[in-house]
């Protein structure tokens, strides 16, 4: 396996939301707020466009969906630094 290169999160946030906005399936307000890594996963968080009752709306599955696709993107070429 490949080594991965270590990043910042700030960085790898800052491609990440770059990464969003480019993408077909970009919302209006769509963006990470936040990352870590988990057993060698990076795990994106920010708005995930609930209701009011706290249940998620269309928009939820679209953030979601992202946030995944992200983490498949990002996960394989990065670490996060300490």
């Amino acid at each position: 396996m490949a080594e991965k290169t270590p990043i910042s999160a700030d960085e790898l946030l800052t491609m990440a939301n770059q990464m969003i906005r480019d993408h077909e399936a970009y919302l209006e307000g769509m963006h990470a707020d936040s990352v870590e890594e988990k057993a060698g996963v990076m795990v994106f968080k920010g708005e995930y466009f609930l209701n009011e009752q706290g249940l998620p709306t269309p928009k939820t599955t679209a953030v979601f969906n992202m946030f995944k696709y992200l983490a498949h993107q990002l996960s394989k070429q990065y670490t996060l630094q300490g």
